[in-house]
């Protein structure tokens, strides 16, 4: 009889504790500061799990914590815009000094 060991647990067979896993994951990416996109590109290659299963999951997270995720994706956003504006000022001023 064929017995394989899996070290994560199986969707078909552990349905609850693979779930439990997904929202682990995510929960990291959160703390690496990823997006939505981010996060179910990295749990695909790195974790094997399939894309339509991260956003399910990250879906249900979202409605269960509304607040935190809006706060979440205003940080990532302003992180974002602060980060290029940053990016761009030392371009624009070396433009200036060439004129």
């Amino acid at each position: 009889m064929y017995h394989s060991h899996h070290l994560l647990p199986c969707l078909h067979c552990h349905p609850y504790s693979y779930i439990r896993l997904v929202q682990h994951l995510i929960e990291r990416c959160l703390l690496l500061r990823m997006t939505r996109d981010q996060c179910v590109k990295a749990l695909a290659e790195y974790a094997r799990i399939k894309p339509i299963i991260t956003l399910v999951v990250w879906r249900e997270l979202l409605k269960e914590n509304r607040g935190f995720f809006h706060a979440y994706f205003r940080h990532l956003y302003s992180r974002t815009l602060l980060r290029g504006h940053v990016h761009q000022l030392p371009r624009f001023t070396r433009r200036r000094q060439w004129r």
